[in-house]
């Protein structure tokens, strides 16, 4: 406190001690030429003169400022007017200088974030010009080869109206995913939450993925056998959505002849811990914080060959935030990967 002051008032003292003397001799020469010097008087009077000089510059000095200090703040935007008082205006520079210090971060913060938001944005948008263009070129070729005279062949009818049939469902997928990804993050998909055996829902995802997990030779198990069921609670249709991309990424991009496991372990009194683990090509580390963006791709080139809509991770990490809960990753290049997520237990 005594530090702030003596800087606050540094600059009023030294000025009045310089007024004082330089006054206080004046008159010591006058008063000795003309008239008696008496040492008292002038003490007194280079006191009255010190204390004068201190209280008008520290007044005058504490108005200066005050008016272009909060001139400043009023144009940094720094303060609300109703909270800048007078008292709290010295000489003291230092709070200013912080102030307008941290104004500087926050602005150059701001601007290295709307970058990185206009970068994403453009990406984003290539990605999703990307993601239809390729369908719909391809029923639109389909369609044109027909109109060409194919549709006169019945052969080649049915083999190009069952391609462009598949192009139009994977527009149909893709549209899917965009508007449950944007209700996710606006808030406007609501929850159907209930008691359900964790246990059950993932053997029936095993289920329905037997024959893909069947054409690479991938098996899909338990780490160990489950007797009992085990309650949890959530959106039981949202979490078998989440499981089912997890386990179709642990199939697209697990080695044949591999496995993909599950686990499910109690990680505090009332939450659980569900493991996907695959031994798989993994992820490369500079991959990994990107991994839940929509329409990002490890591997572009493989992702196109497996299809997908490149908004699955994205729709997993949504759903699972949705739940009030965590989703978790760790990859190593060349070993596998091994995706986990939390839930609540049912009482």
């Amino acid at each position: 406190m005594s530090r702030s002051f003596k800087k606050s008032y540094k600059f009023a003292f030294k000025s009045a001690v310089l007024i004082s003397i330089v006054i206080t001799l004046i008159l010591s020469v006058f008063l000795y030429l003309f008239f008696q010097l008496e040492p008292t008087p002038l003490l007194m009077f280079m006191m009255a003169s010190f204390i004068l000089s201190f209280l008008i510059i520290q007044f005058r000095v504490e108005h200066f400022i005050y008016k272009r200090i909060k001139r400043i703040y009023d144009d940094l935007t720094l303060l609300e007017s109703s909270t800048f008082r007078r008292d709290q205006i010295t000489t003291d520079m230092a709070t200013l200088t912080e102030e307008i210090d941290r104004y500087a971060q926050n602005k150059k913060l701001e601007i290295e974030t709307l970058k990185v938001r206009e970068e994403y944005r453009k990406e984003f948008m290539g990605n999703v010009s990307h993601e239809l263009k390729t369908p719909l070129f391809t029923v639109q070729g389909y369609i044109s080869t027909l109109l060409d005279g194919a549709v006169d062949d019945p052969k080649l009818r049915k083999k190009y109206l069952k391609r462009a049939d598949k192009g139009v469902e994977r527009l149909i997928y893709i549209i899917k995913d965009l508007d449950m990804i944007t209700k996710l993050e606006v808030g406007d998909l609501s929850l159907d939450m209930e008691k359900f055996d964790i246990v059950e829902l993932i053997q029936n995802v095993f289920e329905m993925f037997e024959m893909k997990a069947a054409k690479k030779k991938i098996s899909l198990v338990f780490d160990m056998d489950y007797h009992d069921p085990i309650m949890v609670v959530g959106d039981k249709e949202r979490i078998q959505q989440v499981l089912s991309n997890l386990v179709v990424n642990s199939i697209k991009y697990g080695r044949v002849k591999g496995t993909t496991e599950v686990s499910i372990e109690n990680l505090i009194k009332n939450k659980v811990i569900v493991r996907v683990t695959d031994n798989g090509e993994g992820i490369e580390e500079e991959n990994i914080p990107r991994l839940f963006e929509r329409f990002y791709r490890v591997d572009k080139s493989g992702s196109r060959k497996e299809g997908g809509s490149g908004l699955g991770l994205a729709i997993v990490k949504h759903i699972i935030e949705a739940h009030d809960e965590k989703i978790y990753i760790e990859s190593e290049y060349g070993v596998g990967s091994e995706f986990s997520f939390t839930l609540e237990k049912a009482e």
